[in-house]
Order: structure tokens, then C-alpha cells, then sequence
């Protein structure tokens, strides 16, 4: 509303929907969408964008004011980068639903910025302390009912992101894991799951863990 009174002074501006019955002398701003715009990129943190789409008309007692109105309005939006008026032309469904019969208008680009308060990053009173834990591979072997081996079936380590198939023996291998802690398997085959927490290190593929897939026998 500023930035149309600086180019017109004098002028009344209204903010609600078009219409044909308006006296004397204005100009239409009318809210027609809001868009968001991506903010760029940069070391601190960056604002939040919209860019608001408004509807410009104009009105006056004689038909060539208004054209002249929406005119200097058009040249003022060309000349200056924000805001900024849009090439395309104003869809006649607009005018469908606000129910009157199209009208010279043009829609302007407003852009809006909310700056965010920085986060502050919390002091680091201690020197940083790196823990090392010896990798050592991981053999397992995944049998069903009567000892036969389960091909095909996918073992995870969830918690380490770690994923192996078993092959037609039903063997499977994590090239490394850490020697220390748990660990949390995740089997599944033939549509069944089925978790067991292991505490021990099968670095040896001749001394496999075995596990016994029970929720096949269901």
C-alpha cells in the first residue's frame, strides 16, 4: 500500500475483492495466493521466504483514469525489482469466482522475509574424546525347521546399519563389527521376522552363530 501511494500520492487502495461497483478514484490490492520461495544458501541461518501474489486493478469515474492508473502502476512494477510485476496474464477463472466480467489488472510479486534468531552453539568445557572399538568379522548361518538351511534370508544389524544375505547354505557375513557390546540381529525370510541379541564375537566362519529361524514352523 506504501509503494502504491508513493506512485500515486492521493489515491485510495483497497485490500478487498474486485468488483464493478466502486466511485471515485483507487487502486485494488487483493491477496490472491501466497508462495513459498527457498531460501538461500548461507553459513548463518537463513530466513523464511514467501512471496505474496496480489491482484492489481484500478477504478475511477472515467474508464480512461483507470486505465491510466493501472498503467503508471505497471510501469512502476517494471522499473523496480521488488516489487516485481509477473508476464503472465491474469487466468479468467479469477474472474469466474469473484463473478464479474473480466478487467485491466496485473498481478505483483511481493517478497516477505522472517529472519530467525541464530542457534547458539553450546560451549564445549571438555577436550573432545574419541573411543576406539577393535572390528572383527562376523559368520552366522540361519536354519529352519529340521536343521535346513534358510537361503536367501536377509540379516540386519539395525543399530549399525549393516545388512547380508545368506547364501544357499544358509550362511551369512559382516565383513566388521565392533568386538565390544551387543549386538541386536533382525532376520527375516519367507515373510517372518524374527530378532535375537547376540553378546559374543563369531570371528571364526568354522564356529558360526547358529541361529534357528522357530517362526517358520508357525
Amino acid at each position: 500500500m506504501d509503494w502504491a501511494t508513493q506512485v500515486l500520492s492521493g489515491i485510495s487502495v483497497s485490500l478487498v475483492p474486485p468488483t464493478q461497483k466502486m466511485s471515485g478514484r483507487g487502486i485494488g490490492l487483493y491477496l490472491l495466493e501466497l508462495q513459498h520461495t527457498p531460501s538461500p544458501s548461507s553459513t548463518k541461518r537463513p530466513p523464511l521466504q514467501l512471496s505474496l501474489q496480489y491482484l492489481v486493478t484500478s477504478w475511477s469515474d472515467s474508464p480512461e483514469d483507470a486505465h491510466k492508473i493501472l498503467i503508471d502502476l505497471a510501469f512502476a512494477a517494471l522499473s523496480c525489482s521488488d516489487p516485481q510485476m509477473e508476464m503472465e496474464a491474469v487466468p479468467l477463472t479469477v474472474w469466474t469466482a469473484f463473478g464479474i466480467p473480466p478487467m485491466p489488472a496485473f498481478i505483483l510479486s511481493v517478497p516477505v522475509r522472517q529472519t530467525r534468531p541464530e542457534v547458539a552453539a553450546k560451549v564445549v568445557r571438555q577436550p573432545v574424546q574419541v573411543a576406539t572399538s577393535t572390528m572383527v568379522p562376523f559368520h552366522g548361518i540361519v536354519l529352519g525347521p529340521g536343521d535346513v538351511p534358510v537361503a536367501e534370508s536377509r540379516v540386519e544389524i539395525p543399530s549399525m546399519r549393516l545388512t547380508a544375505s545368506a547364501n544357499y547354505k544358509g550362511r551369512f557375513y559382516f565383513p566388521a563389527v565392533p568386538a565390544e557390546g551387543s549386538k541386536l540381529l533382525r532376520v527375516r525370510a519367507r515373510g517372518r521376522e524374527l530378532s535375537i541379541r547376540c553378546d559374543e564375537n563369531f570371528s571364526d566362519m568354522n564356529n558360526p552363530l547358529v541361529i534357528h529361524f522357530s517362526p517358520l514352523e508357525s
